[in-house]
């Protein structure tokens, strides 16, 4: 496979820090002449992305870092997110019963349901340990 523009950033996995992966995928982006909508399902994607490793794949008290690289293909769009948190395959995740949540009340826990819908295509792989999420959108 062959790789354009690869770029890489790593930050702490900290809420904090999702601006600025918000800033770097965006100053990407922004060169590519995408629809402000495929634009808005990428960026949210990311997002989501992001902030669940912040608040998830960290045991209470202990620091990690994510890994982004973002890269195209042959017409496709590659953000790859990689982290040494817990292990989390978004693929097994079952879609939620929208019309249950909405009755319910509840809040939260669309996140990957999100980023699922949002992207053309989802991959999950344990490497050791690391978790290695990959997502695609067609541009």
């Amino acid at each position: 496979m062959t790789e354009t523009d690869a770029i890489e950033l790593v930050v702490p996995a900290s809420l904090k820090e999702v601006d600025r992966v918000r800033r770097f995928l965006c100053d990407y982006l922004g060169c590519l002449g995408l629809k402000e909508e495929d634009e808005l399902k990428i960026e949210l994607a990311l997002h989501e992305i992001c902030v669940n490793i912040a608040l998830y794949a960290y045991p209470e008290g202990q620091a990690g870092d994510l890994a982004i690289r973002i890269w195209r293909n042959d017409g496709t769009l590659f953000i790859e997110v990689r982290d040494r948190g817990v292990p989390f395959d978004p693929v097994k995740k079952s879609n939620p019963d929208m019309l249950a949540r909405l009755r319910s009340g509840k809040r939260g826990g669309l996140g990957v349901f999100f980023f699922r819908t949002m992207m053309d295509g989802l991959s999950y792989r344990r490497d050791g340990d690391e978790n290695i999420l990959t997502v695609s959108k067609n541009i």
